[in-house]
């Protein structure tokens, strides 16, 4: 078996980026574009230089690139004919396109484009006709024109194809939980990022009245309605199926554990389009790490897959990383993507919507640390955001599971928390050129995991001190088990000289426990707007998840929660009924509740 998790187990690559007038440090991959080309998987994210290549979607290999837009967002990739095809994102300049017969080994030739795009996806359809989808915006649409295959230039004016609805389409609204508070928007906190140094004042500590009086009246107006409670639509995505069009995009915003990709349906490329019933298509709000917007859904040998952006935006609001998850079409030809346990440990080879193999073992569990004790709690906390980090450069961490478990995976998690950093003399060049430095240097991210029946007798299970990867979110996996009640894990060195940072030590496996009982006096309120609604219940379970659809046999959508017996999900769209069910989890397994029913 091959297995997977998410964040996938990647060497993210850094960026240096300006920010509050001075230098931030820390790793990005978003918007991925993926594609199964002659026997392999390749994946393609924004901010990489280069993509990433994989046999069986479980082990991937960074392949460095050059000669390509890579400082351009959302590069987009697909296979036509002999061909692959790239492009890429620009707002004020004309955007090309590149296509290769040879790929990886050979060169792209350049396509000389017409006009600026953002956010691109470009669609070969059967009939031999060519598309290309844009759009990235809480002010303009997502757009569709046809394109001449020889020349790539459109053959008529660009179709308006979706705009955002937010007072009828809940998973649209934006802010935290769609709860939104403007101060938080990408786009003012960019603006205070570049007025910080002008003002001499911190951008953390800038109003948008501070931005606002910096601006001339003509572009008050313009950012008045950016910051309105619009949502963000981009990352459109065309999937073809059974003569039906399912053009997918991202809302409401990149910072939010919201972040997901809808879908509509249409019999043309063009439209006129149709809200899918079951969306949102793709939906991860909830668990260890959150987000799930502006991906690509691509079909490998057989199955069909999504892969999408997840959020953890604590050093910088772009610092992201990639999710992998299982996709499909149901009997009614609805597309769904099966995010239960989304971020937990999956077989590649189990089909979707099967329950985990291994539960967590790790949830809150106990951790001695080699030194700031008051953060070891957040190496169990199944939140990424939080952060525990050694006072030295070398740093130890024990976990207590307070039993004996049968562990089948563990899956480290190394954060990133750096001070002051500056420029190195390499990048000065690529600073001044794009406001940002990819770095190509390569940092080895070194440790040995050690582990213990008694916590005295200790064996090893991966030695990984001679490393020369750099891999942040390592996924080890024994399928035979390995009885064990304590890890310990000893990180010998991080990127860049940093001192040892973690933000989780999850483990999986399997329990004598019996499965917790099911949620009780589970009680559903209807928002008032009908985009949403509110769920408590009681039970001592370790998580739940509340899942809902436009059908009982259809409960596509999940929201995770830990450590708590409510959950506000604002994702319906307005007038349509909706089935809920809470399923409790824990050590022992997962247990099935009542299906009930939400009607407008």
């Amino acid at each position: 078996m091959k297995y997977i998790s998410v964040p996938l187990d990647l060497e993210y690559r850094y960026s240096f980026i300006r920010r509050d007038g001075r230098i931030t440090l820390s790793r990005e991959a978003a918007d991925p574009s993926a594609v199964f080309w002659r026997g392999k998987y390749y994946i393609f994210p924004s901010m990489s230089k280069g993509c990433y290549v994989s046999e069986d979607l479980s082990h991937w290999e960074f392949l460095p690139l050059k000669g390509l837009p890579f400082y351009d967002y959302a590069p987009d990739v697909c296979v036509h004919g002999e061909y692959l095809y790239l492009c890429a994102s620009k707002r004020d300049a004309v955007c090309n396109f590149y296509r290769s017969k040879t790929f990886p080994e050979g060169e792209f030739e350049e396509i000389e484009g017409s006009f600026p795009f953002w956010d691109p996806n470009l669609f070969f359809d059967d009939d031999g006709k060519v598309y290309l989808f844009w759009g990235c915006s809480n002010l303009t649409p997502v757009y569709g024109v046809e394109l001449d295959e020889n020349t790539m230039r459109p053959k008529g004016e660009p179709a308006v194809l979706l705009e955002g609805r937010h007072r009828v389409i809940g998973y649209e609204r934006l802010g935290e939980d769609h709860f939104f508070d403007p101060e938080t928007s990408a786009t003012l906190k960019m603006l205070k990022d570049k007025l910080s140094p002008m003002l001499k004042k911190p951008a953390s500590e800038l109003t948008k009245e501070d931005v606002m009086k910096t601006l001339p009246p003509e572009q008050q107006e313009v950012l008045k309605k950016i910051l309105l409670d619009s949502p963000y639509m981009e990352g459109a995505w065309m999937t073809k199926y059974k003569g039906k069009y399912y053009l997918q995009y991202a809302a409401p915003g990149t910072e939010f554990n919201i972040y997901g990709d809808g879908v509509y349906v249409a019999d043309s490329p063009l439209g006129p389009y149709t809200l899918a019933e079951n969306a949102p298509y793709s939906y991860h709000p909830g668990g260890f790490i959150t987000g799930a917007g502006h991906g690509s859904t691509f079909r490998g040998e057989g199955a069909l897959w999504h892969t999408s952006t997840a959020r953890i935006s604590r050093t910088h609001f772009f610092e992201r990383r990639l999710g992998l998850w299982k996709a499909g079409f149901d009997e009614d030809d609805e597309l769904y993507c099966d995010q239960r346990f989304g971020d937990w440990v999956h077989a590649v080879e189990d089909a979707p919507f099967k329950a985990p193999r291994w539960m967590l073992l790790s949830y809150q569990k106990p951790c001695t640390v080699s030194s700031s004790p008051e953060d070891a709690k957040n190496i169990t906390d199944e939140n990424i955001r939080t952060l525990w980090q050694s006072a030295e450069q070398q740093g130890t961490v024990t976990l207590d599971l307070t039993k004996g478990y049968k562990v089948h995976a563990v899956q480290l998690n190394f954060g990133d928390n750096f001070g002051s950093v500056s420029l190195p003399a390499r990048g000065e060049e690529e600073m001044k050129a794009h406001g940002r430095y990819i770095d190509d240097e390569k940092f080895p991210l070194r440790w040995y995991l050690e582990y213990s029946e008694d916590g005295a007798q200790w064996q090893m299970w991966e030695d990984h001190r001679s490393a020369e990867d750099d891999r942040a979110h390592p996924l080890l996996v024994n399928e035979e088990g390995i009885s064990l009640r304590y890890l310990r894990l000893t990180v010998t060195e991080m990127p860049y000289g940093q001192n040892a940072c973690v933000s989780g030590i999850r483990v999986f496996g399997v329990s004598d426990c019996p499965a917790p009982a099911p949620a009780s006096n589970v009680r559903l309120s209807l928002e008032e707007d009908g985009e949403g609604f509110f769920a408590e219940w009681q039970g001592n379970a370790v998580g739940y998840n509340v899942l809902w659809g436009h059908a009982p046999e259809k409960l596509y959508h999940c929201y995770q929660v830990l450590g708590t017996t409510t959950a506000n999900v604002r994702a319906l769209v307005k007038g349509r009924s909706c089935y809920v069910r809470i399923d409790a989890f824990g050590e022992g397994g997962v247990t099935e509740g009542e299906t009930l029913c939400l009607v407008p």
